[in-house]
């Protein structure tokens, strides 16, 4: 196995050579690396062999060859309940389209860098499941980045991807508009998913609505009778972090509910930063009756604060998430929340990026996801 490090960035080939281990004579060395060969070799043919042709693809779906070629080109004119049913198909199959000649006669490499501030958490974790899987579609491998949110690391990688790769996808980049925009001019094709700033309309995007969910979220507590209605945001400036505050004074104004200053305070998306950012909210004189939260870890930290003050939640206080990752179920009560279409993003992204890729036209460079209120036990009707 060979691989390839630029800087924090790793991809695999599998067709490296064997490295002789201590102790090996070389006449053991050639034999072990000739049966090496013939085991790839081996299990190459029997995988070809299982392997189902586009033909095969298209007549199980019931549709042309050249459907399911668009759908694997993330082409726009399909619909999508044949998009849906062809790309089941191919998962189910296991179905790669072969581009080796295409991306040579093309100059393509065949690699996608993604970079993204973190690898774990359960938020970055569904973008990149979907941008994995739809890049695999396509006969795509990714070169992932972990970047650690650091700006110089995450130009350092840029740079480098930008002779070793296709394109790449960005997950919430740390580089201004102007960098990017850079970036873009040299020739480099990229999309960026969930951008932390404003960016110029010329850089595609992918992101979820953030006001429309907001919204959705407060008009939920609303509904429930909540008028003091507490907002813990996430950091000022992000993109997201305004367009929910939009959302959520939007609610209170059409409500006849002025905003009260003293119920905005900003957190770090993670738990402890919540919960410290919770209890300042529930020290006040007067207490708001419900949080809306930046994100599920800020909710579960609101949580925590309220259990340690002796409140039941939702009892005492409704508290409402944004993101709907799998801990959200987890957590107790289970956590009302709004769902980001995280897989979606990614899957979305790849689509944008390799029509880019394809010199293909198309209406607009920003695509803007639904999200969607996910109620569960955490809101209940404001106390008496």
């Amino acid at each position: 196995m060979v691989a390839e490090n630029v800087s924090g960035t790793v991809y695999h080939d599998f067709r490296g050579k064997v490295k002789p281990q201590f102790g090996q004579k070389p006449t053991e060395i050639a034999i072990f690396s000739e049966m090496f060969r013939n085991m790839l070799q081996c299990c190459s043919m029997a995988t070809q062999s299982r392997r189902k042709t586009i033909r095969q693809i298209a007549d199980e779906a019931g549709v042309s060859i050249a459907t399911v070629s668009r759908v694997l080109n993330g082409r726009d004119d399909v619909s999508d309940e044949t998009r849906d049913l062809v790309s089941r198909i191919i998962r189910e199959n296991g179905y790669t389209a072969n581009r080796s000649a295409r991306g040579l006669s093309a100059g393509r490499t065949g690699l996608i860098g993604v970079l993204v501030p973190l690898v774990f958490p359960a938020y970055f974790a569904g973008i990149l499941a979907g941008a994995a899987e739809a890049l695999s579609e396509r006969g795509l491998q990714i070169v992932l980045s972990p970047t650690r949110g650091e700006h110089d690391r995450e130009v350092s990688v840029l740079n480098r991807l930008h002779g070793l790769s296709d394109g790449a996808l960005i997950i919430l980049p740390e580089e201004s508009s102007e960098e990017l925009e850079q970036l873009l001019d040299d020739g480099y094709r990229f999309v960026v998913i969930d951008p932390l700033m404003p960016l110029d309309e010329r850089i595609p995007s992918v992101s979820a609505a953030h006001t429309s969910g907001a919204d959705q979220a407060m008009r939920h507590l609303l509904d429930l009778g909540h008028k003091r209605i507490a907002q813990i945001t996430g950091p000022r400036g992000w993109l997201a972090t305004e367009e929910r505050r939009r959302g959520y004074r939007a609610a209170l104004a059409s409500a006849g509910i002025l905003p009260d200053p003293a119920l905005e305070v900003g957190s770090v998306p993670e738990i402890e930063p919540g919960r410290k950012a919770a209890e300042q909210l529930l020290d006040l004189p007067e207490r708001p009756t419900a949080i809306f939260a930046f994100n599920d870890n800020i909710a579960i930290g609101a949580i925590q604060a309220a259990r340690a003050r002796g409140l039941n939640v939702p009892e005492d206080l409704s508290v409402v998430g944004f993101d709907d990752v799998e801990y959200a179920t987890i957590v107790s009560p289970a956590l009302t929340t709004v769902r980001q279409p995280l897989a979606e993003m990614g899957r979305t992204a790849v689509s944008l990026l390799t029509r880019l890729l394809e010199r293909q036209r198309f209406e607009t460079l920003h695509v803007e996801l639904a999200t969607r209120l996910v109620i569960r036990d955490s809101t209940a009707p404001v106390p008496s």
